[in-house]
């Protein structure tokens, strides 16, 4: 229980950190929110799923490296997005329903396509992490457009963007991003561990655990992230996060861990259920995109919606190994 609350603790600080630390650099660099979001802080807070991920991968446990993964995205948007919406309406940039939501959407299906021979050989993982490669030049120029635009704008408009008085040096703003990172990884770490062992002491499958108490562990960073962030009005850092998140957990995370060793669907990718966690994992990222494609936003009622969903995908699992 000490170690439980001590890792909260850490998670909540290096989750206001990051948060801090990613919203004044984008300010400061002229770039959007939701850029940041989508890459640096997303990025970062996939850091857990992508060591999890390799070290399963490693030591032949691919039901862990890929449950690990899909029932993270799950966890992003129905546990995570649900959550943060639910004590927090949120709005977000129109790139995200029109851009961002599709982008990861897209992946999830190739994902899903390339699994139907029930591996990721090295040939899937190359082009899953090329993918990567090619999303963050795509953000790249993007994020470079954006600050062009605006700085057309600084130059008609002479309107200071932030309050002098929360002014952060680039050296701090890196700073505390680092440490944000380093905070949430650490304290999601100390929280899971313990309810692993547990979990390994009552003989659970690998892919129960996977997909449930790995997947929570590791989306501990999106949430205490898209949290502090909804909190601190920074809606398209908490949002971008979690697209960007589910991304980086497909594209980067399962493309290093296949380029790695290739990963081995045992029982098949029908007969292992796995699926239906696919099917699941698409259909409640869709969820978003179509509850904010008129109104941009997220309202509490639309939270309630994924919690549930959520609730049921556990139960279903919970079910299944009982």
């Amino acid at each position: 229980m000490i170690l439980f609350t001590a890792g909260s603790l850490i998670l909540y600080y290096g989750a206001e950190w990051l948060v801090k630390g990613a919203s004044s650099f984008a300010r400061s660099a002229g770039l959007s929110p939701v850029v940041i979001g989508l890459t640096i802080v997303a990025f970062g807070t996939s850091a857990p799923e992508f060591v999890v991920s390799i070290v399963s991968s490693i030591q032949n446990k691919s039901m862990i490296a890929v449950g690990n993964v899909v029932g993270s995205n799950i966890c992003n948007i129905a546990l995570v997005l649900g959550l943060t919406s639910f004590f927090r309406p949120l709005s977000c940039n129109r790139s995200v329903i029109r851009r961002d939501i599709p982008i990861m959407l897209g992946i999830s299906v190739y994902l899903l396509l390339i699994s139907f021979d029930s591996k990721l050989s090295r040939l899937d993982g190359a082009t899953l992490f090329c993918g990567i490669i090619i999303y963050l030049f795509f953000n790249y120029y993007t994020a470079a457009k954006e600050s062009e635009n605006l700085s057309g704008l600084d130059s008609i408009i002479s309107e200071p963007t932030a309050d002098k008085t929360d002014y952060i040096s680039r050296q701090g703003q890196i700073i505390r991003i680092l440490a944000g990172i380093a905070g949430v990884v650490v304290g999601a770490e100390i929280v899971v561990n313990s309810a692993i062992s547990i979990m390994h002491t009552f003989g659970i499958s690998e892919k129960f655990i996977g997909l449930t108490v790995v997947a929570f562990g590791t989306s501990l960073p999106e949430l205490a992230t898209s949290v502090v962030a909804a909190i601190k009005k920074e809606m398209d850092i908490s949002i971008g996060n979690l697209v960007g998140s589910n991304v980086f957990n497909i594209l980067g995370v399962l493309g290093a861990a296949s380029l790695i060793r290739p990963i081995q669907i045992p029982g098949g990718f029908v007969g292992s259920g796995l699926l239906i966690d696919y099917l699941a994992m698409i259909l409640i990222s869709f969820l978003p995109w179509l509850f904010m494609k008129k109104t941009f936003s997220i309202t509490r009622k639309h939270g309630i919606i994924l919690l549930s969903c959520y609730v049921g995908y556990i139960v279903y699992l919970t079910i299944k190994v009982l």
